[in-house]
């Protein structure tokens, strides 16, 4: 549709809808004197209905067209998000026409979406990684795709959790209009945009800790039976920044809230995912073995260089650290070094010491 379509469009739906009035985004229009109220924060005029038409190319006229005439639907998750991504509960119609026109960008995840103003006040989004911001790389239109490209990682690894911070790059959707901007991030991210709004509305429904486990039936059961203290460490394990895009809601109980930090995501996370009910079980029967006191021995270096290992697993950093960097604790020849020195074919050389009372 050309812009000449669109203000036209703009132009119908004014003058159809000033008798009942217009009250939108500092925009008013009502009869007055025989003719009608114009009014935004710069201006306020009486103007007939040739006047009201020629004000069909105004920033709050188009505005208005595009809010309540192309998204619609004043309460859905979808009006909300497009307008939460153009600032606009923060910015005045002017302000973000100022911006919008050279394309204005917010972070969704790992995600960096951009909103353009088009033609008559409509809107176009794009979508990419936010690493790829100004790189040329595969542009799709249909949002279907994007449930095939962020299945894997950059390294070919499957992704079992959509919102771990593992969001392979190289693509952008190009040239979406709203309802396909937020199906694509859906895609991408399913569930964010309407439990953010949910949440933004009051309505978010979190399902604790206790309650998930309760109702785990099968092999799962058993994570019912995961302590306290086990429960916060597998919340560090799995539930920051580092590991998952989500914001914890969710806490032992209604009652009990957990000494772990939530994460700062936009998007909240209202209950234990079955990613993290599969690795509580896996920690429920881990910590069902008694604890040994084993001796080793190891120089200070070589427990240093152990904890380094542990730290660099644990934080993912192992295909980053070079194998001519013999400095790094976890440097494979390092790790190959101090498997032959300090291991056989019974693996780690240690005495275990019992309690007493061990069969």
């Amino acid at each position: 549709m050309s812009a000449a379509d669109t203000l036209d469009d703009v132009e119908a739906a004014l003058v159809e809808h000033a008798d009942d009035g217009i009250d939108f985004d500092g925009l008013v229009v009502e009869p007055a004197d025989g003719g009608y109220r114009w009014e935004t924060p710069d201006e306020q005029v009486t103007a007939g209905e040739d006047a009201l038409r020629e004000r069909a190319d105004d920033p709050y006229a188009t505005n208005w067209y595009y809010w309540e005439h192309v998204v619609e639907g004043r309460d859905t998750p979808r009006r909300a998000f497009l307008r939460w991504l153009e600032g606009a509960d923060d910015l005045s119609v002017p302000e973000r026409y100022d911006e919008l026109r050279g394309g204005h960008t917010r972070s969704w995840g790992e995600l960096a979406i951009t909103t353009v103003l088009s033609e008559g006040g409509s809107r176009r989004y794009e979508v990419r990684h936010e690493d790829d911001v100004g790189d040329d790389v595969d542009a799709y239109t249909d949002p279907l795709e994007a449930r095939h490209l962020v299945k894997h990682d950059d390294e070919g690894r499957y992704r079992p959790l959509s919102t771990a911070p593992s969001l392979p790059h190289g693509w952008a959707f190009v040239d979406l209009d709203g309802s396909d901007l937020v199906q694509t991030v859906d895609y991408v991210y399913p569930a964010t945009v309407s439990n953010w709004h949910r949440e933004r509305e009051g309505d978010l429904d979190v399902d604790h800790w206790d309650e998930v486990a309760d109702r785990q039936s099968g092999i799962y059961e058993i994570v019912e039976q995961l302590d306290d203290e086990a429960l916060e460490w597998a919340t560090e394990a799995c539930c920051v920044d580092s590991q998952c895009l989500k914001r914890r809601e969710w806490d032992a109980s209604d009652e009990e809230e957990l000494d772990v930090p939530r994460g700062d995501g936009e998007f909240p996370c209202r209950e234990p995912c079955s990613l993290f009910i599969a690795a509580a079980r896996k920690f429920t029967t881990l910590e069902r073995e008694e604890s040994r006191e084993y001796t080793f021995e190891l120089t200070p270096a070589e427990k240093e260089q152990v904890e380094d290992i542990i730290d660099a697993v644990a934080d993912g950093r192992t295909d980053e650290i070079r194998e001519a960097d013999v400095y790094e604790g976890a440097n494979r020849y390092r790790a190959r070094f101090l498997r032959a020195k300090r291991m056989d074919e019974h693996g780690l050389s240690g005495t275990p010491t019992y309690p007493e009372d061990h069969e």
